[in-house]
């Protein structure tokens, strides 16, 4: 179930310069793209399927092999349905690394990205994952190119 956390002046706070920054009018020198993940369950049949015969649908075993997990970013530039995706073995941040470097190089002619996370402002979602990986001068150079919106932190 999800529940709106605590609406103290940090959260309207956070709220405000999100909704204010999705009421921009589109600027391709200044797009707005979101970012969000899920971790997924990877599963593997059990048993092979039954393919379709005249008169007989497909069959498929509902009986399935857990085979770890994984993770998917993906980012929505929504006022121009434009949209990234990026398997990844997990949530790390040298995977976010990896995706903040992919998207700055997607919006060349842009002066700021306005990267608006939809990631629950976890410990990886900063510029310190992309010096971890980059080292500070070519962090500061792909971090530089976003303009960070952080969502507010939600209660559950």
């Amino acid at each position: 179930m999800w529940v709106v956390a605590d609406l103290n002046d940090d959260y309207i706070a956070k709220m405000e310069d999100v909704l204010a920054t999705y009421e921009k009018p589109y600027d391709p020198q200044q797009p707005v793209v979101c970012l969000d993940e899920k971790p997924v369950t990877l599963h593997a049949d059990v048993r092979p399927t039954s393919p379709a015969k005249p008169g007989r649908e497909a069959r498929r075993d509902n009986e399935d092999e857990r085979c770890g997990t994984a993770n998917v970013f993906c980012a929505v530039e929504p006022k121009v349905g434009r949209h990234f995706t990026f398997a990844t073995p997990d949530r790390s941040g040298f995977e976010l690394a990896q995706v903040a470097v992919t998207l700055a190089l997607a919006y060349p002619e842009a002066k700021t990205i306005h990267q608006v996370m939809f990631m629950d402002n976890l410990n990886i979602h900063s510029r310190q994952s992309l010096t971890d990986v980059f080292g500070v001068e070519m962090a500061a150079e792909v971090w530089n190119r976003f303009t960070v919106h952080y969502t507010p932190t939600q209660g559950s």
